[in-house]
């Protein structure tokens, strides 16, 4: 008569194929907000570029759909749209970089809040997987699962202080044309501030990589340890 099958066993092996499911799309998923970021920056430093050099325009465009030729860089108009019109204000296009970078810091902030207490959690039950001989050797490989989705926590949550910081950067800036030309025309901050910003933003985007990286590595372990669970599930019942 075949033993009834344990039922720490069966919760490690539901563990370790529906969360190894989960993380082959954590590992991939950091990479978009990674070339968002990197977008985004890339833009704000085009930005940054022109009006550290150019001179503001004394005679402007009667209309107020005209595009601002001294604030404007094809470079960010392309890659991000931002348009200076004549007679507008902040851009939609900054106004609405500003609100997605911070719906991505909550987004971020959560999920790494959510992480570090579930592997909180993980890291404890494991200690019950001590009392197995059969999985002894591999002990350290589904801690370091662990260890890396820990560090992924507390990495995304880095990256929302940083998207967070930049975007307090970027409200220093009064991005209406006027505004801006009476910065160019004196101390130039504005392109300061954007190239700080720009480069929280890079740094954000290095600390997502790193994180898919980290949970990249966790295949093979979760890939192994899986399948020695099955072993043991296998050995006592179904």
């Amino acid at each position: 008569m075949q033993a009834e099958p344990d039922p720490l066993l069966l919760t490690v092996r539901n563990l370790a194929r529906f969360h190894r499911e989960h993380e082959k799309f954590y590992a991939e998923s950091p990479y978009h907000d990674v070339i968002r970021l990197q977008r985004s920056s890339r833009a704000l430093k085009a930005l940054a570029e022109r009006w550290s050099v150019v001179a503001p325009a004394d005679d402007t465009s009667p209309s107020p759909f005209a595009g601002a030729p001294d604030l404007n860089d094809d470079r960010a108009t392309e890659t991000l749209g931002i348009l200076f019109m004549e007679g507008g204000g902040e851009p939609a296009e900054i106004t609405r970089l500003k609100a997605d970078l911070r719906a991505l810091a909550e987004a971020s902030r959560t999920t790494g809040q959510w992480l570090a207490s579930a592997m909180a959690a993980a890291w404890d039950m494991l200690a019950a997987l001590l009392a197995y001989p059969a999985l002894a050797d591999l002990l350290a490989e589904r801690h370091r699962i662990v260890s890396h989705d820990w560090q992924c926590a507390s990495t995304t949550e880095l990256v929302a202080r940083h998207l967070d910081r930049s975007v307090a950067i970027l409200e220093r800036v009064d991005f209406a044309p006027a505004a801006l030309r009476a910065d160019l025309a004196a101390d130039r901050v504005a392109p300061r501030y954007l190239f700080s910003a720009a480069e929280m933003l890079d740094h954000a985007s290095d600390l997502a990589a790193h994180s898919a990286v980290l949970t990249h590595e966790n295949e093979r372990r979760w890939r192994i340890f899986h399948e020695r669970v099955e072993q043991l599930v296998a050995g006592t019942g179904r």
